[in-house]
């Protein structure tokens, strides 16, 4: 598929669109799987998009490589959302009703998965969201494999508590995910015996945080939880450490380094801060070095690998893996083979999908950073998403189709 032809299907008036090929070509196009991939490759986001969409064309590469799926091989249709919601329902429109793909992998922020999580319902084209969020979601077209909270903040909250002390002061981002984020680190910290003495939300685009240094001086906590997301937000982890506090308070997250955030920050800044996520660079498994190892072949380094980055790569692996399962590309098939105790072995350990709630069941790492590295506390194997177990069944409910707030 040439440029022209690529300018021509994403429209004249299209900003971004890109489409990534692997190098063969075609024989019978019309015959092709097609897997589609919307993400922020650039933007403010792109820290997370860009190694997801790495990922994403490693997935596809090995793949194409060992033959394909059925006979078939991949062809990979990627658009870069700029880190634009309307350009998300644009190119999630377009993926759908122009390309007709058979998948689609994308999304970062919860508002991009709803805003193109209808639209592939309606033109029932399967969907994978790749990244860890606050949960409820419920609808047999989707299938989620990142951590939600009860399969993170059950482990790292209960940990610092016991470690640290009872007072928790949050940090959270002010949308979705930190809201609910936060009601979850409150009820885990009030089970282990804590108690939150303030929240505190902020706007993505909040870089100041002098104000807030000084009421966390005030409220004396034992700890710090932050929920807190993006480029903006990292600005209160350097003023922390510059006020000396982080040597006097130390702190939790259920978000930084999901972006390899502890790689921007200087070792002084991130030495301490604790957190619990499905990968790491220091699995020392025979799978994730192999990973590494084909991630360093492709793209030269493995530094830009990040939690998001091995989601996505394991959720097109689960979705390969119920291709040939299946026997087909076609959804249903494909959805009832994930639906049928379908699982993998991923960088980050094995993947099962849920059969409830489409969600991923996953092994989670209590980790600490130093010297830029998460280096490895303690293992969780196999935890299940139990937040959205109380409120999904799609075994019971299968048209169910809706984000529900989990009554915390």
């Amino acid at each position: 598929m040439n440029l022209t032809r690529r300018d021509l299907l994403a429209g004249a008036a299209a900003l971004a669109t890109t489409t990534s090929l692997v190098p063969w070509v075609p024989a019978h196009a019309a015959e092709m799987i097609k897997l589609g991939s919307i993400l922020d490759t650039s933007g403010i986001f792109d820290a997370y998009g860009k190694p997801m969409q790495k990922a994403t064309e490693l997935a596809v590469a090995e793949i194409n490589a060992a033959g394909g799926l059925n006979g078939e091989k991949i062809e990979l249709v990627s658009y870069d959302t700029q880190s634009d919601m309307a350009l998300y329902t644009q190119y999630g429109q377009q993926l759908a009703r122009q390309d007709k793909v058979d998948v689609v992998h994308g999304g970062i922020l919860s508002a991009s998965r709803e805003a193109i999580r209808p639209t592939l319902r309606k033109s029932k084209t399967l969907y994978f969201y790749n990244v860890q969020y606050e949960g409820g979601v419920c609808d047999r077209n989707i299938f989620i494999t990142g951590v939600t909270p009860a399969q993170q903040a059950a482990v790292l909250i209960p940990n610092v508590v016991k470690d640290w002390g009872k007072k928790v002061y949050i940090l959270a981002a002010d949308y979705n995910y930190g809201q609910i984020t936060a009601k979850w680190v409150t009820k885990y910290a009030q089970e282990a015996g804590g108690e939150v003495v303030s929240t505190d939300f902020f706007p993505l685009d909040v870089a100041d945080f002098g104000s807030t240094i000084a009421k966390i001086q005030s409220a004396a906590p034992d700890l710090i939880v932050s929920a807190l997301v993006g480029g903006a937000h990292l600005s209160f982890y350097r003023q922390w450490a510059a006020a000396g506090l982080n040597k006097k308070i130390p702190m939790a997250s259920t978000t930084i380094g999901v972006g390899n955030e502890h790689k921007v920050l200087t070792p002084e800044e991130g030495n301490g801060i604790r957190v619990a996520y499905n990968y790491s660079h220091e699995l020392a498994s025979p799978t994730n070095q192999a990973f590494l190892k084909k991630w360093a072949e492709k793209f030269g380094n493995t530094d830009d690998i990040h939690e998001l980055a091995v989601s996505t790569y394991q959720g097109v692996w689960l979705w390969a893996e119920a291709v040939k399962k299946a026997g087909t590309q076609d959804r249903m098939p494909v959805i009832e083979a994930l639906e049928a105790d379908l699982s993998i072995e991923g960088p980050g350990g094995k993947v099962t999908i849920d059969p409830k709630t489409h969600h991923a069941t996953l092994d989670v790492h209590l980790m600490e950073f130093q010297d830029q590295k998460m280096k490895v506390l303690e293992d969780f194997s196999q935890r299940p998403p139990l937040d959205t177990q109380a409120v999904c069944d799609l075994q019971a409910n299968p048209d169910d189709n809706q984000q529900y707030e989990i009554k915390i």
